[in-house]
């Protein structure tokens, strides 16, 4: 697949992503309090069972066109340390597989039952965290050189 097409995909289901979690982040929880703990709970539930429908088609896209464009710099990656570009482009890979990580988490807490307030607070600020980071290096990854 060329990598303009990986590229749009890989952008749209970031976007996608991305302004899920800025909004999970942004707006839920400044209304976590007017709302209350049990009425904030039944939100955080129906967005679970949204998110368990949708996001992994999301996250399918949005990993699968990443490692295709990452395939196609796999000269650069083998030599994480050879150029800025390898090691800013490794730093948004490891951010993203800890991403991953924490969205299995959240989906496997989730569908279990056992995701709790307090979790999908931490989750959403810590994902909030690793996709601003993630953002910058797409840029910084072009933009900065040692």
């Amino acid at each position: 697949m060329s990598h303009s097409i990986l590229q749009t995909l890989h952008l749209y289901a970031a976007i996608f992503f991305v302004g899920t979690v800025f909004f999970e982040v942004t707006i839920l929880e400044g209304i976590r309090e007017p709302l209350g703990r049990e009425t904030m709970r039944n939100v955080e539930l129906a967005i679970g069972r949204r998110a368990r429908r949708i996001m992994p088609f999301v996250i399918l896209v949005l990993f699968g066109a990443g490692l295709g464009m990452a395939w196609q710099f796999r000269a650069e990656l083998a030599h994480p340390l050879g150029s800025s570009f390898a090691t800013l482009l490794w730093i948004k890979i490891i951010l993203a597989i800890s991403v991953l990580a924490h969205f299995i988490t959240a989906m496997t807490l989730s569908g279990t039952g056992r995701l709790k307030s307090r979790h999908f607070k931490l989750i959403h600020l810590s994902v909030f965290t690793h996709v601003i980071l993630i953002v910058f290096l797409a840029k910084a990854m072009f933009f900065l050189h040692w």
